[in-house]
């Protein structure tokens, strides 16, 4: 195998590339247990507050910040800690429809590592999304639900319209994203991130990368079709706590609190997902 020069390796880990994840900020805790306790004062479930706050922290690269959430969290409900730590995994993963791999693969390996042994050695280790014949039909099937889903009454008109971009571009969206990634398998293992929470978790990654607005908004109205098509029955929330994460005041308090973990993560600096390039 070939060597790298000193140079180039250090061009590769120049500062100004930002090579490295995002340490923790000394009030991370504080962001995440406010953000904890508005939820629970408007009967929104832990699920939903952990997922948009795990979302968040993913998209911001700081896995440091992950340990001190999943602490907040099994705190916060010391029964769940396992289901915690799952969801937060799971969540993780859905993050790469939205921030791309890279982040996920950084970040689920340093959460695995910060977890207690006691925790890690009850978590799933039986993958769930495998395809094969028998269930390829059905992967796309649950796809172009979820797809219908956040996008009606323009799903059809949405899906042609990225087919102009590309042809295959709606094709890879539609079943290696909603029907592989971002729809929930059957299973009897991990945890699961449906309807309420998948849409949290789009809302959560969208607004902390920052440039993509025109896709926040569609997905927070992908957040308020859950409520109107009645899919946020399947999933962990009440319809009280469903109903105000869809409403003006719900929709708000999500977007605020991306943006005070973002404001936490950055030390004020905004988004690191796709900041003006420094020179190097």
């Amino acid at each position: 195998m070939s060597k790298l020069s000193a140079s180039l390796k250090t061009l590769i880990n120049s500062p100004a590339a930002r090579p490295h994840t995002v340490p923790a900020p000394p009030n991370i805790g504080h962001v995440y247990r406010t953000i904890q306790q508005t939820a629970a004062a408007n009967k929104v479930s832990q699920p939903s507050w952990l997922a948009l706050s795990t979302a968040a922290t993913m998209t911001m690269n700081s896995p440091n910040s992950l340990a001190a959430l999943y602490h907040v969290a099994s705190n916060t409900a010391p029964n769940s800690a396992v289901s915690s730590a799952e969801l937060m995994r799971e969540v993780g993963l859905k993050c790469i429809s939205f921030n791309g791999i890279p982040r996920t693969i950084n970040c689920l390996n340093a959460f695995r590592a910060s977890l207690p042994e006691d925790i890690t050695s009850q978590l799933s280790t039986t993958p769930t999304r495998t395809p094969t014949a028998e269930n390829i039909a059905g992967i796309s099937a649950r796809g172009r639900a979820l797809w219908d889903s956040i996008y009606r009454p323009f799903e059809k008109k949405l899906y042609e319209k990225l087919g102009t971009s590309h042809p295959d571009l709606p094709v890879h969206i539609l079943h290696a994203n909603y029907g592989a990634l971002l729809s929930d398998p059957e299973r009897e293992t991990g945890a699961s991130a449906g309807r309420v929470l998948t849409s949290l978790v789009a809302v959560a990654c969208l607004r902390a990368q920052t440039g993509v607005g025109p896709q926040v908004l569609s997905h927070v109205f992908g957040l308020r079709k859950a409520l109107e098509d009645g899919s946020w029955a399947s999933d962990v929330e009440s319809e009280e706590g469903a109903r105000w994460l869809a409403s003006d005041e719900g929709n708000m308090w999500i977007l605020e609190s991306v943006d005070a973990i973002v404001e936490a993560i950055s030390g004020g600096m905004g988004s690191n997902f796709a900041p003006a390039r420094a020179k190097l």
